[in-house]
């Protein structure tokens, strides 16, 4: 069993790889799901360490991914491609509200929520939150304040 650093959902998060001589195994925990997308919460989830993480764990040769929530993946490089094809369209939708004039968290997470039930907005803000971190340090996104971007913060394109 090896242990792998995977930090993004949160900052000291493991995966851990195991390689049986038949068959290699990746306990995913929570840093690739089966039935959703993992919540990236700041502080201590950073979007910029997940896409790294998801990066590498795409690159691996595992044949078998087990999440702590979902069912186990087969081939789990194509379904991390896709997760992280899924999460740089996210972003990209953010970008494209802000730029349409939806300024607030909670604005763009009514839109891009919409068919996502109610009670799983408070954790998609959080997500959105994170996304908007990278957003303004990679100087996409501006925010009305000083230090980091807040869940209660107003946003414009740069």
């Amino acid at each position: 069993m090896t242990a792998l650093h995977t930090p993004g959902h949160t900052s000291n998060h493991t995966c851990f790889a195991l390689d049986d001589g038949t068959t290699r195994t990746l306990f995913t925990g929570d840093h690739v799901m089966g039935w959703s997308t993992t919540v990236v919460s700041p502080p201590d989830g950073d979007m910029n360490d997940y896409f790294e993480s998801l990066r590498m764990v795409a690159g691996r040769d595992d044949d078998i991914a087990i999440p702590t929530h979902g069912v186990p993946i087969p081939n789990p490089q194509r379904f991390v491609r896709q997760l992280i094809a899924h999460r740089e369209a996210r972003e990209q939708q953010i970008v494209d509200a802000v730029r349409g004039g939806l300024t607030t968290i909670p604005g763009i997470v009514t839109t891009l929520y919409a068919a996502v039930r109610v009670e799983l907005h408070k954790p998609a803000a959080r997500s959105v939150l994170s996304h908007i971190v990278k957003l303004v340090d990679d100087g996409v996104l501006a925010h009305d304040g000083a230090g980091r971007p807040r869940l209660d913060g107003v946003y414009a394109a740069s």
